[in-house]
Formats: structure tokens, C-alpha cells, sequence
């Protein structure tokens, strides 16, 4: 582990639940940091890393994971539902959040910190080509089916899509832009992307609400074991009977163990879905990962 970009993850963290503590930063602070790292941060990442991977069937199986795991969420929310008795918008609310994992705002940097920047082009396509995707379609229509809200049609779904500029970025990295580009381009978008890791950790702890209702404890707890625990093992096993190995399998294991996706939260809340739960997975979850994901890596280097 970098010691220095994981010492940078907890920094940012702290200054950002400060500020928001003292109320130094305008309400509107995190949602403007997150576009600018929509925006710029994270477009120059994947047109830097992108480019070096190689399409093979081990980045199939990357892609897989996530819709695979996405299949065992719904069967194993479905079973804490019934076992813990649960109303249908906590149900819903574990769908979304323990469904969707924030494998971009903090699956990058922490990739990045915990394996290296070589297992970051894993990250961004586990992220892009899964977690994005399933955000578009089976989060909308989670909200949809549990929010009285109506489907999107496909024309809203595939504008919605082609709105997001990490997937043109994404795109002309895999068709055009070269490996090796010249060192002027190189450098700039190096400084864009080093940008991304303060400016994500810093928007996250200004969002991070950590009170819980009592009532609410019990499907917290089982979305938190589902998320940190469950999910990264079960993508161990995925990835190992689909033959991945080394950074590849490092990644995704660490992706499906990152923690609820902040959009999830953001969805569920907005929807009038268990708020106090959806807000209470998204902050507890952020700060157990920070256990929970070197955890991972400390296992995953010892198996291999």
C-alpha cells in the first residue's frame, strides 16, 4: 500500500468532516467538487490509463463481475428482507446501496493507494462498464418500482448516458488516444487526474452523516456485512473461476468491497426511500471501508 496516498485519503477526509463540522464551505461545496471531478479529475484519468490496457477475456470477466454480482445482491437482500422482517423501503434502499458501490469517487483513489497505479485501468473499467451502467438501469428503475417514480424511456436512458463525460473519455481512449502521447499532453492530464484523490476524499467528508436511528440498526448492519464483506468474497470466487489473477483480480475484489455508491444514497433519499438508512449506509460505510479495503489487499497478498 502507498502509505503516502492512504495518509492523503484519511487527511482529506478529516479537513472535509471538519469544514463541514464549522460550516466553512457552502452547502453546495460537495456536489461542485464532485462535477469538477466528473468533469475534468476523472476524464484525465481514464485517458491516461485506458489506453495501456489489452482487450482480452480477463477484461470480459472484469466487466461481468459486477452484473454478476449485482444478480446475488437482489437474492441475498431478498432473503434479509424476509429474515429481518424489513419495510419495502428499506428494502429498497438495501437494493440500491449494497447494489452500488461507490467504485469510482473512492474506488479509484483507493485502487490506486492499495495496489498501485498499474490496477488503475481495472478500476475505471470495473467502474465504467459496470457500476455506471447498473446505476442507469437498475438503480432508475429500483427508484421507479419503490419510489412511484415512472421508468425512464430508452431515449432518456441513452442521454442520460451519453451526458456522462468519463464514457467519452472512455471511448476515445479505447479508439484513439495513444499509449504513449506527447509528454506535454502527458503531463497535464497527470495533474488533472493527481487532482482527483484530494478533491474526491475532501466532497466526501463534507457529505458523510453518520446519525442513526435505532429502529433502523438492523438493516444497517446487514447492508454494511453484505457491502464490506460479502460481496468482495464473493467476487474472489467469481474472479477465480473465471481465471483472473494478479492486479486484474486485486481490483475487482477491492471494487465489489468498495463502499455504497454516495448516487445510491443520493437516489434513495431524493425518492423519500429510508433516508435516515440510505444516509447512514453511505457515511458508516465510507469510514469502515477504510478498515475493511486494506483488509482486502493485506488477504489478497497473501493468496497470491
Amino acid at each position: 500500500m502507498a502509505f503516502d496516498a492512504f495518509a492523503l485519503i484519511l487527511g482529506m477526509l478529516a479537513l472535509g468532516m471538519l469544514f463541514a463540522r464549522l460550516r466553512m464551505l457552502p452547502d453546495s461545496a460537495p456536489e461542485v467538487l464532485n462535477l469538477v471531478v466528473l468533469h475534468v479529475c476523472l476524464p484525465a484519468a481514464v485517458l491516461i490509463y485506458v489506453p495501456r490496457l489489452r482487450l482480452d477475456a480477463s477484461l470480459l470477466a472484469l466487466v461481468a463481475t459486477p452484473w454478476l454480482l449485482m444478480g446475488a445482491t437482489v437474492a441475498l437482500v431478498l432473503a434479509c428482507t424476509r429474515w429481518l422482517h424489513l419495510r419495502r423501503d428499506q428494502h429498497a434502499v438495501l437494493l440500491l446501496c449494497v447494489g452500488l458501490g461507490n467504485t469510482s469517487f473512492i474506488g479509484y483513489p483507493m485502487v490506486q493507494a492499495l495496489l498501485g497505479e498499474q490496477a488503475l485501468p481495472y478500476a475505471v473499467v470495473y467502474d465504467q462498464l459496470g457500476s455506471f451502467l447498473l446505476l442507469s438501469s437498475f438503480g432508475l428503475y429500483v427508484v421507479a418500482a419503490y419510489g412511484g417514480d415512472t421508468p425512464p424511456s430508452p431515449r432518456a436512458f441513452a442521454l442520460r448516458m451519453l451526458r456522462f463525460p468519463p464514457l467519452w473519455a472512455l471511448v476515445f481512449a479505447f479508439v484513439a488516444m495513444p499509449e504513449h502521447p506527447p509528454a506535454w499532453i502527458a503531463a497535464m492530464l497527470r495533474r488533472l487526474s493527481d487532482a482527483l484523490l484530494p478533491l474526491v476524499m475532501l466532497a466526501v467528508g463534507l457529505s458523510i452523516r453518520l446519525r442513526m436511528p435505532h429502529e433502523e440498526l438492523r438493516p444497517l448492519l446487514a447492508g454494511l456485512a453484505l457491502k464490506l464483506l460479502l460481496l468482495p468474497l464473493l467476487a474472489l470466487g467469481l474472479g477465480k473461476a473465471m481465471g483472473l489473477h494478479g492486479d486484474i483480480l486485486h481490483a475487482s475484489v477491492l471494487e465489489a468491497g468498495m463502499p455504497a455508491m454516495v448516487t445510491a444514497g443520493a437516489l434513495a433519499i431524493s425518492h423519500g426511500l429510508a433516508p435516515r438508512l440510505a444516509a447512514a449506509l453511505v457515511g458508516y460505510g465510507i469510514l469502515l471501508s477504510l478498515l475493511s479495503l486494506p483488509g482486502w489487499a493485506w488477504l489478497l497478498r497473501q493468496l497470491s
